[in-house]
């Protein structure tokens, strides 16, 4: 038999697309106001088809709280007119915007939509603590470069404090250090089915990051199997023991997701809530022509426990800072759809 080869781990933003057929990768940033339920997500997807050429696309949301409306549109253009990061210059510009991927980054485009027009024009930069440092919520190595799973995900960029404006429709939207984060992902196809989530507690110096997620091996769909990393202070602990079903417990509704895992660093419970928060569903086309359907929402309610093995519990909450993400097989239309 012969052994199994690893491919070698590149650095986090660097692009794993080489122009081969039957894949798919995303660079994706997201800010919320530091108060108000305000928020902003920005995508760049090169999407390579099994048949066919690739594309880049673009993707804006703006989530707003107290109107209760989304501005969301998706903008498509062939792979060969885009650029993607590069080790060098890190730059993309895909399909109307441009993202400078670096710790002191950048981003500005103009987003034409049913509404009207929308225009960004932004900087961002890394925090300077525990937090910031770079993420991978898979454990090991094999995970990140081998065949399992076939998505892959890194936070490069777990926290990021983001200036500038925002155009929109209906007025313009300063941001002053609103904090956020950068990640990227990657593979064969989307995820069969998953739940993600995000959430940055400046108040308390914590974040957390973790999934819950069904894939599928030799066309069988496994149970959810799920992870989380907390980040308090200069501490980590690590809820990543993915394939133990007795140490966690996970429950997704349309809205919804809790999560709870046990470990070596103790106990977690994660509840994230987006139930009558603005909500967008996004069209995910897989290289072999099959379609997902991401519900989107960035202003979830979030309550965070921690049981430390080895020290004093702990508790975090937000309001509606949360980045709350499912990925599904079918759509909903109670949400906007943008395909």
């Amino acid at each position: 038999m012969s052994p199994l080869i690893l491919e070698k781990e590149l650095p986090d933003n660097a692009l794993r697309f080489s122009g081969q057929h039957g894949h798919v990768e995303s660079y994706f940033f997201r800010a919320n106001h530091p108060t108000r339920p305000l928020a902003l997500w920005l995508k760049a997807t090169v999407l390579a088809p099994l048949h066919g050429p690739a594309l880049a696309e673009s993707w804006f949301i703006w989530f707003d709280g107290e109107r209760n409306t989304t501005f969301a549109h998706k903008q498509t253009q062939p792979f060969s007119v885009a650029s993607f990061a590069g080790d060098v210059e890190p730059m993309i510009t895909a399909a109307g915007l441009t993202f400078d991927v670096r710790a002191a980054g950048s981003a500005r485009g103009t987003v034409p939509g049913p509404a009207g027009t929308a225009r960004f024009d932004l900087t961002w930069t890394k925090d300077e603590s525990p937090l910031a440092q770079p993420l991978s919520i898979l454990p090991w190595r094999l995970l990140r470069t081998g065949p399992f799973p076939k998505s892959k995900l890194l936070t490069p960029f777990p926290s990021l404090r983001y200036s500038g404006q925002v155009e929109l429709p209906w007025g313009t939207e300063t941001l002053k250090d609103w904090p956020g984060m950068q990640g990227h992902n990657w593979g064969k196809e989307h995820t069969f089915e998953y739940a993600w989530g995000q959430c940055l507690f400046p108040a308390d110096d914590a974040m957390a990051e973790g999934f819950s997620a069904r894939v599928r091996v030799a066309g069988t769909t496994t149970p959810r199997l799920s992870a989380l990393v907390v980040r308090k202070g200069g501490r980590v602990f690590r809820f990543d023991a993915i394939f133990d079903a007795w140490r966690q417990r996970a429950e997704v509704s349309a809205d919804r997701w809790s999560l709870a895992l046990r470990g070596s660093a103790g106990e977690a419970t994660l509840e994230m809530d987006a139930t009558k928060r603005p909500m967008v569903c996004l069209g995910y086309d897989n290289p072999n022509g099959e379609r997902s359907y991401c519900f989107n929402s960035k202003l979830a309610a979030v309550t965070l426990t921690v049981r430390p093995s080895d020290g004093a519990s702990f508790t975090c909450k937000s309001a509606h800072g949360g980045a709350l993400e499912f990925l599904r097989r079918e759509p909903d239309p109670r949400f906007p759809n943008v395909v």
